[in-house]
């Protein structure tokens, strides 16, 4: 009984880590669009902000990551 409700634990708790990916994906989701926005506004600043826009994919997606690893770490290693 005790053994099935940390294994229990263990699931809830790496299901709610998992939500972090789905953060990760809207936040590139935005970054992107917000991109896409001020280069159709002005086209001629696009080139000196895409270095920007990867930054913050890398940001958005190091988080995702992050939350994947905290999932793995839940379900194996505690």
């Amino acid at each position: 009984m005790e053994g099935d409700i940390a294994n229990m634990g263990q699931y809830i708790g790496a299901g709610l880590a998992t939500i972090g990916l789905g953060g990760a994906g809207i936040g590139v989701g935005h970054v992107a669009g917000n991109y896409l926005a001020g280069a159709l506004r002005n086209p001629a600043a696009a080139a000196e902000q895409q270095a920007t826009l990867f930054i913050g994919i890398a940001f958005a997606e190091a988080l995702g990551i992050f939350s994947f690893l905290v999932a793995l770490l839940l379900l194996f290693a505690v």
